[in-house]
């Protein structure tokens, strides 16, 4: 099912909404809809990160690096 969804932009950023589109041959709405879909899961990905960031604390894992050496 789809959804219609009215937003109302700045002059400045439906310019540059429609430009990136033309650019990239796409149309305003997929852009649109992938931003969101990326910004929601960014969001996801930093809330699910802050509630693991303790018990990786308390496990010795403070670098990227040392999470490699706990996955391989």
């Amino acid at each position: 099912m789809r959804t219609v969804l009215s937003i109302h932009l700045p002059e400045d950023l439906y310019k540059r909404l429609d430009s990136f589109a033309k650019e990239t041959g796409r149309n305003k709405s997929d852009v649109v809809r992938e931003s969101i879909n990326f910004y929601l899961w960014e969001k996801r990905f930093e809330k699910t990160k802050s509630k693991i960031k303790p018990l990786a604390k308390k496990a010795g894992v403070v670098e990227k690096e040392d999470v490699f050496e706990h996955v391989s």
